[in-house]
């Protein structure tokens, strides 16, 4: 739930969503958010969509987290996104290029990348459809990197992939049930799968991608929380949560300070700051701080997790 301009992630992809005429959400949950999650899902989208929460218990994979969703999503057409996973294009961009494409059992969103092996990879056939999949590969077979965007059509014969993967204890890279594999059955079993292509996405599950985002959401917003900032050097664009104090500091450029924040005597720069965080008499830059985290003396760069006291 790490916030980056105004909302947390998962508020910018719903948002995103929320432009297409998806109606139903189904949200994977689990671990110590899950309660966090529902509530904020429910709290800022209810109106917009009809959700269902779902738990997964143990984290087994990609291909296992979407696996829980069956009962509710067997039989209907499919856009999954994944939760940590922002686009510079919108949903509707998708939607549209996946209806452009011949006929298809689904598609899936691709860009041409320089280190393959670091994503799933696909690989296409003479007639423009997609003959492999491969997760993480060693000697990947293309430099088409699944960017984590996927529109189904036939999510019987996906439910079906990814529910022989599970029964027959068939994991793949990293020891976990890949969505990834359960493609790639689906090709095997004669399946018909595209591909459209996707601008710059961020992996929000990785600290330098997730400052890049907040860079990139920021320069769309305007700095806020002025009440709250005053006798401190503001530099534009800023996001300031509510009830934050900030005192004798330097803030900006590109910095998010999520709800109840204490900034002081510090210097702050490309950084995320987390809920509840106290920094003092720290100076930082390109950081990410967690949620209820205590940071004195002198720092530069620091990738912080949550309930964590630090002094230098």
């Amino acid at each position: 739930m790490v916030r980056l301009a105004g909302k947390p992630i998962l508020g910018h992809i719903l948002q995103n969503i929320a432009e297409t005429n998806v109606e139903e959400v189904v949200v994977v949950v689990g671990g110590t958010m899950k309660d966090q999650i529902t509530e904020y899902a429910r709290s800022a989208f209810s109106e917009r969509f009809a959700f269902d929460f779902v738990e997964q218990e143990n984290a087994k994979g990609l291909g296992h987290s979407i696996y829980q969703a069956e009962s509710i999503a067997r039989g209907d057409e499919l856009l999954i996104a994944l939760g940590d996973m922002l686009f510079e294009n919108r949903f509707n961009t998708f939607l549209d290029a996946h209806d452009e494409l011949p006929e298809s059992d689904g598609s899936i969103g691709v860009k041409e990348v320089s280190e393959p092996s670091h994503y799933g990879v696909v690989e296409m056939s003479g007639d423009n459809a997609v003959s492999r999949l491969v997760e993480k590969p060693d000697d990947p077979p293309s430099n088409l990197a699944i960017s984590g965007v996927y529109i189904i059509e036939n999510s019987n014969a996906l439910f079906d992939a990814l529910g022989h993967l599970v029964d027959n204890d068939i994991r793949g890279a990293g020891n976990e049930f890949q969505l990834t594999d359960a493609l790639q059955r689906m090709v095997e079993q004669g399946c018909n799968l595209r591909t459209f292509e996707v601008e710059d996405w961020y992996d929000c599950g990785r600290p330098e991608t997730l400052l890049e985002a907040n860079r990139v959401l920021l320069e769309r917003t305007k700095t806020n929380g002025d009440e709250q900032l005053r006798g401190s050097v503001i530099i534009p664009p800023i996001d300031a949560g509510e009830n934050i104090t900030v005192k004798e500091s330097v803030v900006g450029p590109y910095v998010s300070i999520d709800d109840r924040a204490t900034i002081e005597q510090s210097i702050v720069a490309n950084s995320i700051v987390g809920q509840n965080a106290v920094l003092q008499g720290v100076n930082i830059n390109e950081s990410i701080v967690g949620s209820n985290t205590d940071v004195h003396g002198e720092a530069n760069n620091l990738n912080v997790g949550d309930n964590s006291s630090i002094y230098f």
